[in-house]
């Protein structure tokens, strides 16, 4: 497999007991360069990460001293990524759910769109949870009326190819998006910027606690952030409502 020079693979992991190591091989197997952003893991597996680093010049492990979050660990990692001279960062989750399978044909889509944010919009099985598919509803509407209907089909579902400068520069531009609401807060603010949104089905899996699944999602807190980051964003909207007409215009 050959490296490339402009996509990489972007895994944030806080605690991801052994589904951790399990995902990073995958990844591994599908692309090169993976780097992993330890967010201040507490159960081993930054050193677990560290060892496959060792023998893998693919792979490459950044440690953070404290949790932030989400969106404050691959803000770490598209920080560094911009300077190594990558274009484009497909973000995906440490715990398994993601499919790593789908990564060369989501970088596919990415180095033919390159001007694009390639979204994965999941295909679920049995294994999720009722309560989860049920917020995302509001989650998605939420998103489609402050985006105007761009074309967002999932917000929640964070695997996904991003451009790195107007991702990061958005970043840069908010205290906010460190957190649970990174993933959909990143899309509205790609897609207020211009960035068109590219749809591609990929499986997701939500592995039992038996199986070695790890969730660090809190149902009233995320919730909770998520209606704040909606409500906080609508003044935003609401001023680049006669832009956003003028674009579904065209």
């Amino acid at each position: 497999m050959t490296a490339s020079h402009t996509h990489l693979v972007l895994i944030p992991s806080y605690n991801p007991g052994r589904k951790g190591v399990e995902t990073v091989r995958a990844a591994r197997a599908q692309w090169a360069p993976v780097w992993v952003i330890v967010d201040g893991s507490t159960d081993g597996s930054g050193e677990a990460f560290a060892q496959l680093a060792g023998s893998d010049p693919q792979l490459r492990v950044l440690v953070r001293a404290s949790n932030g979050g989400k969106g404050a660990a691959l803000l770490d990692g598209l920080i560094e990524a911009q300077r190594a001279g990558f274009t484009h960062a497909l973000a995906m989750d440490s715990d398994g759910q993601h499919p790593a399978q789908c990564i060369a044909a989501f970088m596919a889509a990415s180095l033919a769109a390159p001007q694009a944010m390639i979204l994965g919009e999941p295909v679920f099985d049995a294994s999720v949870p009722r309560i989860r598919r049920r917020g995302r509803r509001i989650a998605n509407w939420s998103t489609n009326l402050e985006t105007l209907w761009a074309g967002i089909h999932d917000t929640l579902f964070g695997f996904r190819v991003y451009p790195i400068a107007p991702l990061l520069d958005s970043m840069r531009r908010s205290r906010w998006m460190r957190r649970f609401d990174f993933d959909p807060e990143a899309v509205v603010r790609l897609s207020w910027r211009g960035v068109p949104a590219l749809n591609l089905p990929a499986p997701v899996r939500y592995f039992t606690a038996a199986e070695g699944g790890v969730s660090h999602f809190n149902y009233w807190r995320d919730n909770v952030l998520l209606t704040s980051m909606y409500l906080r964003l609508l003044p935003g909207f609401l001023i680049r409502l006669p832009l956003l007409i003028a674009r579904r215009l065209v």
